[in-house]
């Protein structure tokens, strides 16, 4: 089987060394061609052209960012069967969407489970979610989309990323609590939740919406607001009415420790299951696809897209 490895080199926890380690025990049962990213959407690029040229597997070698980039290039066209199997080895800070299929949070150990599925011819189809933006563009997501204060600190990490800090749960943690007190409009609610068939919900100050669980992880801890979500079923959404110190580490607590049912509260909003909801809001507000942040947006509809996707697991 032809496969194209597409490899982040700034990924975070893997070196050129163990690269060529992964690609050696792979090449025995693969025809592996390697591709290394050289700026942002890069591997959108080179997914598209591998789907293009007929390749049996495409091989994601980065963190949850460049996995999202290697399915949007496989999905330029939409999903289909005849498309390249996708095989996730993870190497970033967090690897949610890899550690949600269940692989290894290590790209040595989640090869072998790799190889293991390969010989047995083990796939797996789960779905994924898209954003739709007002202007015509579209992207899928693996497992969470932020739209408010969520995006704003994702923002604010990627800044500071490019000025040299360590991506790891302590600089999310220390950003996070740096922009609640300090510049986060915390009195001006924006967005409003629709869902087809519903009454319309305001006043919320963000919302996560959900393909799997967990939301993301701390480390070693995940972070979960929506429990229930799942790669067979649709989408959750949770959204907070108050971003008042006491409800806001209610939520966070619920969100570490209460980890099989969504966060309750009397500032909580929460669905499950959902083929489709639109989030508007009064002014343009912070989005965020996978860690992802995509700027500004006054309107953006999410939609469950069942077996989007082949992975190799």
């Amino acid at each position: 089987m032809r496969a194209l490895l597409i490899a982040n080199p700034k990924a975070t926890s893997t070196s050129r060394r163990a690269r060529d380690i992964l690609v050696r025990a792979l090449t025995g049962d693969l025809d592996v061609q390697t591709a290394e990213t050289q700026r942002r959407g890069h591997a959108t690029e080179l997914a598209w052209q591998a789907a293009e040229e007929g390749y049996d597997v495409v091989i994601a070698l980065g963190g949850d960012g460049t996995v999202n980039e290697v399915i949007n290039g496989l999905l330029t066209n939409g999903p289909s069967p005849d498309l390249p199997a996708l095989v996730v080895l993870p190497s970033g800070s967090a690897n949610v969407f890899a550690r949600a299929l269940g692989l290894p949070n290590d790209p040595v150990a989640a090869a072998r489970a790799v190889l293991e599925a390969i010989r047995a011819g083990r796939y797996r189809s789960v779905g994924l979610a898209a954003a739709s933006l007002p202007e015509g563009a579209q992207r899928y997501f693996t497992f969470n989309a932020g739209v408010g204060f969520d995006a704003e600190v994702v923002r604010e990490v990627e800044r500071r990323r490019v000025n040299g800090a360590k991506a790891d749960p302590s600089l999310y943690v220390r950003t996070a609590l740096r922009h609640f007190f300090s510049s986060a409009d915390r009195k001006h609610p924006a967005i409003t939740m629709e869902l087809p068939g519903r009454p319309a919900k305001s006043g919320l100050f963000l919302a996560f919406v959900s393909n799997t669980a967990p939301w993301t992880y701390m480390g070693r801890v995940p972070v979960n607001p929506s429990p229930r979500a799942n790669f067979s079923r649709g989408l959750d959404v949770f959204g907070m009415q108050s971003m008042d110190v006491l409800p806001m580490l209610g939520g966070l607590s619920q969100m570490m420790l209460a980890r099989s049912r969504p966060v309750q509260g009397r500032h909580v909003l929460n669905v499950h299951d959902a083929a489709e909801v639109t989030l508007r809001a009064e002014r343009p507000v912070a989005f965020q696809l996978d860690g992802d942040y995509l700027g500004e947006q006054e309107s953006i509809t999410f939609r469950s897209v069942p077996k989007a996707i082949r992975i190799v697991i």
